[in-house]
């Protein structure tokens, strides 16, 4: 709730614009992103895979309802004031560390509007598996390219690197 308006408002660099130019005369068909934060799309990308997902959504696990990062947080902020008064400092993650003597016993962790089940942020967390079909449509990607430029990445998460 508190890390959030980071991610929000985060803007992207001149490597996501270098990268969105090169798609734009063409040289780029596509971009596997392993990011959740959608700065590629902000920087003017049209073809992008998010391997792991983007924090921009919320997905319900019961139903598989989709719903706007923005709207729950707004849920948040009308359901939990007490959280926006308190100190706290963002982490570039989205993360945000919370004073250590604020007391969240009456947080109140919004719903599915649809279903009353839990939502999560639709992104890949460790330990979880990417969706097949995500799979599927990544190493269509890469088998239908020429070459494949790596940028900003070690490989080392193996669901990139596979």
């Amino acid at each position: 709730m508190r890390g959030w308006p980071v991610m929000a408002h985060a803007r992207p660099n001149a490597a996501h614009r270098a990268l969105a130019a090169l798609e734009r005369d063409g040289r780029v068909h596509g971009l596997i992103t392993q990011n959740v934060d959608r700065l590629h799309q902000r920087a003017g990308h049209r073809r992008v895979l998010e391997l792991h997902g983007a924090l921009a959504e919320v997905l319900c696990l019961d139903c598989g309802a989709r719903v706007s990062r923005a709207a729950v947080q707004q849920r948040l902020e009308q359901d939990n004031a007490f959280v926006l008064r308190a100190a706290a400092s963002a982490a570039p993650d989205g993360d945000a560390d919370l004073a250590e003597n604020l007391d969240l016993a009456d947080f109140l962790v919004p719903a599915c509007e649809r279903c009353g089940g839990m939502l999560k942020p639709d992104v890949v967390f460790y330990g979880d598996s990417v969706p097949r079909g995500r799979v599927a449509d990544a190493t269509d990607l890469v088998d239908r390219a020429d070459a494949v430029l790596v940028v900003g990445s070690s490989l080392m998460v193996f669901s990139s690197f596979r």
